[in-house]
């Protein structure tokens, strides 16, 4: 019997009883933390009384704490080597699994990878059910599902709470703005501009990231006020962009937290960006996108839907400088990092832009 076949064995529907406590690992960024949205909430409508714990960092801790959501408390987890930081030499601490198991966890749920680092962690917690994915060199739990390339995260995760009953109400992520939030952005913006239009131009991974002069190209086409963002790393490109532009634009550099960001994004008309979690922001604060993406990442990570969100797809599958291949998640990755999303035109953009606009009864005019 092959691997696969012996996991499909241990897919199961069934609701575990007695549940009153879930802790759900999910321990990375915000665009990540998004795409688990709709399997939290899967797993809150399943067990509508039990209270759920996300296992995290410490900016989930600060972003989620008396936010309305799925999430009903963190724990930010230290540096622990493939559970909450990449770096090598970072074991879980005895004393954190210990305080963990003292708070009785039922159900213990890993939407945090293949499990190689994650599923030993899951385990340690004593919870009398664990449940969630499996690669083929990682230990079980006692409900997977296989861990495979090319999958959509939300539905990947969607899998994993369907293992223990969990059923999907909707597969586009939501999320709450408070008053908090909207006071950070009076507070350092202002009010922002009827027809409000912001540009992106940051990724973690340069290869993701559309030219700075292309996302200026499109501002100075739209008859509209334009805010720029990014975090501070990003100053570079927020000020290429702005200086690139023939018409004035707002740079937001560091200047807000995420609960700022989000009220912003929330008084936008759309958000032009690349795959990067400000462009999970914006969508899960209802805010029309466009957003350039390499077709790899679009697979796993893009919009569920298109009606208010439009992914303009790069086709290049191999690296623009040594012709690595790239479609192989699995190969070794090369030391260039070109973009790889250049062949996707402004007239392209620009084409999503005015008939998303139009779709919204927002249009403005080049």
């Amino acid at each position: 019997m092959s691997w696969g076949s012996r996991a499909a064995m241990h897919g199961c529907s069934e609701l575990v009883d007695g549940v009153e406590r879930i802790a759900v690992l999910r321990a990375n960024a915000i665009g990540d933390y998004l795409l688990a949205v709709p399997a939290l909430e899967a797993l809150k409508r399943a067990y509508p009384g039990a209270r759920l714990t996300l296992l995290g960092t410490a900016w989930h801790a600060e972003f989620l704490t008396g936010r309305p959501g799925p999430v009903d408390d963190v724990v930010a987890l230290p540096p622990i080597s493939g559970v909450s930081t990449s770096e090598r030499g970072h074991p879980a601490p005895d004393e954190l699994c210990e305080r963990l198991r003292e708070r009785g966890f039922d159900l213990a749920v890993q939407i945090h990878g293949g499990g190689r680092f994650s599923n030993p962690f899951i385990r340690r917690l004593g919870a009398r059910v664990t449940a969630g994915l499996r690669a083929p060199d990682a230990e079980g739990l006692d409900r997977w599902v296989p861990y495979t390339d090319y999958h959509h995260e939300t539905l990947r995760f969607l899998q994993v709470a369907a293992l223990v009953g969990g059923v999907a109400d909707g597969l586009e992520p939501r999320l709450a703005v408070t008053g908090e939030d909207r006071g950070e952005l009076a507070r350092v913006f202002g009010e922002p501009p009827p027809g409000l239009v912001a540009v992106h131009p940051g990724a973690n991974d340069p290869r993701r990231r559309w030219p700075v002069e292309r996302f200026a190209a499109v501002a100075d086409r739209l008859d509209r006020p334009v805010v720029v963002t990014g975090t501070d790393k990003e100053r570079d490109l927020v000020e290429g962009v702005v200086a690139a532009m023939r018409r004035p634009a707002i740079p937001a550099v560091g200047t807000f937290g995420l609960g700022g960001l989000a009220a912003l994004y929330e008084r936008c008309d759309l958000v032009i960006a690349n795959d990067t979690g400000p462009r999970h922001l914006a969508a899960a604060v209802g805010t029309p996108t466009v957003a350039i993406y390499w077709c790899g990442n679009l697979i796993n990570h893009g919009p569920m839907s298109r009606t208010r969100h439009r992914p303009l797809i790069s086709w290049t599958t191999a690296c623009p400088v040594c012709g690595a291949g790239g479609v192989d998640p699995r190969a070794e990755r090369c030391p260039h990092d070109p973009s790889w999303v250049i062949d996707v035109s402004v007239g392209m953009v620009m084409e999503q832009i005015r008939d998303l606009l139009t779709v919204e009864g927002r249009c403005g005019h080049e």
